[in-house]
């Protein structure tokens, strides 16, 4: 008897061992069929990108990286070279979530994994749509309303409201599940903003999720001597203005501009950092190192690493103020491999985190039987 159970034992585990290899041969083979298809992107390096510096280790108390790095050249530059512009596109509109509308720039053929940033949205929710419960691994989202109001609500307990000019800072980290649900406005208008995903250092994409919003309040206003060019410092520097900081882990620049007719927006950037604006109304014209170009509304202007500033400039004669987002971020030397909203540096990554999302383990364990309050209606 005794050995009829241990023969029958040894059949068992050799089942389960050439099932295990047919499982594993076969997850190697439907790869390249993902990856042609857009499902599973993968960017094993990005142009010009620069190699970080040593970056600290996780903490269970949050520090992120500098956002104003330390004796940065293009900051304590006397003399500056406007950054030359690499390209420029119009974010087309099209369908996203449940009912959404999004102009996507990041994160589209024309810019994709432009390191650190993933995608950038500029979203119109109307009454009756929204981002119903989903999940998030290994980047940070940040969302910066623009008008009407949107709620937040997540497995870790998480739950607020940000209006017109707050902003919502996630750090997925390890794993998150959520829901963004757009207010019911009185007179009926759409919820309008931003949202840009951002990549996580390799050796953070664990840590655990984390969610703060800044009010509009909070952010520091800085001006042009002349008074015609007005920015609000979210994250960064401007006018020797700075922002809060311990926003997020990737150091990212966020700069919401308005200039007026006849003023100039002249700035330093971070020295090599990736940079890129889109305007949000009117047009500007982005003065190169040898050449300038008028950029219009709705259009991303992507600026190449080389030269320290940036000058935009709304022409005298222009019959309105023009308003840009300007963003920079530290490049990150590492992979980029990206399953919708699964960010990693490796396929097997990517294989892992949709193993644990359906599995509910290795930080989607609050996922098992949670559902969001808000996600249950898309009106409320």
């Amino acid at each position: 008897m005794k050995h009829c159970v241990a023969v029958s034992m040894r059949l068992l585990i050799s089942i389960l061992i050439c099932l295990a290899a047919i499982v594993y041969h076969q997850r190697l083979n439907i790869l390249p069929y993902l990856s042609s298809k857009n499902i599973i992107t993968t960017t094993t390096s990005t142009p010009q990108a620069t190699t970080n510096t040593t970056m600290p280790a996780a903490q269970s108390t949050f520090k992120g990286l500098p956002v104003i790095p330390p004796n940065d050249p293009s900051l304590t530059a006397t003399t500056t070279t406007p950054r030359a512009i690499r390209k420029v596109f119009e974010a087309i509109d099209q369908a996203e979530g449940a009912g959404a509308r999004v102009r996507r720039s990041v994160g589209t053929r024309e810019l994709k994994n432009f390191t650190p940033f993933l995608m950038l949205d500029h979203f119109t929710i109307a009454p009756g749509a929204g981002f119903p419960d989903h999940p998030h691994r290994g980047q940070e989202t940040i969302t910066y309303l623009l008008s009407g109001a949107v709620d937040h609500e997540d497995f870790a307990g998480n739950a607020g409201t940000i209006y017109a000019g707050d902003l919502q800072f996630m750090t997925a980290g390890r794993g998150i599940v959520h829901a963004e649900m757009p207010a019911q406005n009185p007179d009926g208008s759409a919820n309008i903003g931003m949202q840009l995903w951002v990549d996580l250092p390799a050796h953070l994409k664990d840590c655990e999720p984390r969610y703060r919003d800044l009010r509009g309040s909070e952010i520091p206003v800085a001006n042009s001597p002349d008074k015609k060019v007005n920015v609000k410092v979210i994250s960064g520097r401007a006018y020797g203005v700075d922002s809060l900081q311990e926003l997020a882990y990737t150091p990212v620049w966020l700069l919401d501009v308005t200039v007026q007719p006849g003023g100039t927006f002249d700035a330093p950037l971070p020295h090599k950092w990736n940079a890129f604006i889109y305007t949000l109304s009117g047009s500007i014209v982005l003065a190169g190192p040898q050449s300038s170009k008028t950029i219009p509304q709705y259009h991303n202007a992507v600026l190449e690493q080389s030269g320290d500033s940036i000058v935009a400039s709304v022409p005298a004669s222009a019959e309105k103020e023009s308003r840009f987002i300007l963003v920079a971020g530290m490049p990150l030397d590492q992979p980029i491999v990206q399953y919708g909203p699964f960010v990693q540096t490796s396929t097997e990554g990517i294989y892992k985190a949709m193993a644990d999302y359906q599995g509910y383990a290795n930080g989607f364990e609050r996922a098992e039987n949670w559902e969001s309050e808000i996600g249950k209606t898309m009106v409320h």
